[in-house]
């Protein structure tokens, strides 16, 4: 059996405890020992004087629901052993007869190909513990649960379908999900009513799972989604995870304040409310979300057919025009698919629209005709006052949000969370380093029933991170996203060591 002793470092335990100077016991999987203690005459000794030591990170909303069956080791190298696929109404399975629906819903987000998906959660997790980086936990995505019973159909569906629908979420559930997500800005999902979305969260509220929302809006919208959301929670009594809430655009900052109070308000009335947020101003999303999603029935075969058709694509013009919060200066193309398209990325839809002589919005367009619909953006959404906000915020976890693209990723994927622990809690002080810690351990373990992760505590699983506090940090920009993080030294999965960096240079 591997026993390993962690030495000499400042232990950071996750739950939000002040550092200790202590050592950590690992015997084979698992956390035996944390404390002064005399180290066993066989164990494996890692010097962790000067650095720090932690739970294995855990990213509570990530898109790599493919990738992490690849065991890429992107996620690794930021101290990431554990991560939550299937958000924002995304999840690989339930198989529809033709696969291809699924993937025209989903390869936006999981930049995957023609040959994957699952029939059920139980098939997906199987195949997802042979992961050799992260341990898997997936939720339940609703657009796919709508795409496997009824396409891209939008609007209020059948009672047969419905029943189905809640027969398959609870029997996932069942099978090892550890919860329920919605897209609610993409479509099919976002022409859900909402009986539809409290007859699924019932679902979750049986099983004592989870429900992760990415809402109606979060900028013009954002009071009102935030109100539909709680409105549920307070209906059903399901555990409502708000996904990277932020107030997008400049007209519409002012209003993180006000949706926050209706959260807090919310927790002290005793429903069960949190949060995430991602420490970065900027999102990242496909190119489609800016349009109206009932622009997207029938899938991108139905949206092409309407960009087609005069009549129809000047409707959808004046619609996105009209919604747009950002300013098309504030959104770059950051992933394409046709080679001769690929000296747009890094470009806004602005300076595109002036290159070509088009209206933006009209680029947008030309864009998703020429890519068949498989263009990614970058948005520049938030203040700087907002994102302290959120990610200081005692409801708060912190999150990537990120996804591989054919192109350019945000830096998300590659930097989220040395980045929290060295740019935002270091450098800025915004929050002290236990805190940060917190919100990347046993926060999003608890609010996702993650059993036996983000603590260093015996009989705990034996994933640790040893960093140096006062390197740590993430290069990668939006010029070069892929640059890995500086400081993390360690990282150990199930008493496994899967990374080691020489941290004294």
């Amino acid at each position: 059996m591997n026993t390993v002793v962690f030495k000499g470092g400042t232990v950071i335990d996750g739950t939000g405890a002040p550092p200790t100077c202590a050592d950590v016991l690992i015997s084979g999987q698992t956390i035996e020992r944390v404390g002064v203690f005399e180290a066993p005459a066989d164990a494996q000794v890692v010097d962790c004087r000067g650095l720090a030591v932690a739970p294995g990170f855990i990213d509570s909303h990530s898109h790599l629901d493919l990738q992490v069956l690849e065991s890429r080791r992107d996620k690794l190298a930021q101290g990431v052993t554990a991560e939550v696929v299937g958000n924002c109404g995304f999840s690989p399975y339930p198989l529809p007869a033709d696969r291809s629906l699924l993937h025209d819903f989903a390869n936006g987000l999981f930049c995957g190909g023609s040959d994957w998906g699952w029939p059920s959660a139980a098939a997906y997790l199987e195949r997802a513990a042979h992961s050799a980086t992260t341990a898997v936990f997936s939720l339940v995505g609703h657009g796919s649960l709508r795409i496997a019973r009824v396409g891209h159909q939008l609007g209020q569906l059948a009672e047969r379908d419905l029943d189905w629908m809640e027969q398959k979420l609870s029997e996932s559930l069942a099978e090892g999900a550890c919860g329920f997500s919605t897209g609610l800005m993409y479509s099919p999902g976002a022409s859900a009513p909402l009986v539809e979305l409290e007859r699924l969260c019932r679902v979750v509220a049986r099983h004592h799972k989870t429900y992760a929302t990415h809402m109606r809006g979060y900028g013009d919208l954002l009071i009102e989604a935030v109100d539909e959301q709680l409105q549920l929670a307070r209906r059903t009594g399901c555990r409502l995870q708000i996904s990277h809430f932020q107030a997008v655009g400049r007209r519409n900052w002012s209003k993180q304040s006000v949706a926050l109070e209706k959260i807090e308000n919310a927790v002290a009335e005793g429903l069960d409310v949190g949060f995430d947020c991602y420490p970065y101003i900027v999102g990242s999303t496909v190119l489609t979300q800016l349009l109206p999603q009932w622009s997207l029935e029938g899938g991108i075969e139905g949206l092409l057919a309407r960009l087609a058709d005069s009549h129809e694509r000047e409707r959808i013009a004046a619609e996105t025009d009209a919604s747009l919060e950002q300013g098309w200066t504030n959104i770059l193309i950051s992933a394409l698919q046709t080679p001769s398209n690929r000296n747009l990325i890094g470009q806004s839809i602005a300076a595109i629209a002036a290159g070509r002589g088009r209206e933006p919005v009209e680029v947008v367009f030309q864009l998703i005709e020429e890519e068949q619909g498989r263009v990614n953006m970058l948005e520049m959404n938030q203040s700087e006052a907002n994102l302290r906000q959120t990610l200081t915020h005692p409801l708060s976890c912190v999150i990537s949000d990120g996804f591989y693209v054919n192109g350019r990723p945000h830096p998300r994927l590659y930097g989220t969370f040395p980045l929290l622990l060295g740019e935002m809690s270091r450098e800025r002080a915004w929050l002290p380093l236990a805190a940060a810690v917190h919100k990347i351990t046993d926060k999003p373990a608890h609010r996702f029933s993650i059993p036996r992760r983000g603590r260093l505590q015996r009989g705990y699983f034996a994933d640790v991170v040893v960093f140096d506090p006062g390197t740590v940090n993430s290069p990668a920009s939006f010029e070069t996203p892929s640059l890995p993080p500086t400081g993390i030294c360690q990282v150990f999965r199930n008493g496994v060591a899967v990374l080691s960096k020489d941290c004294s240079q």
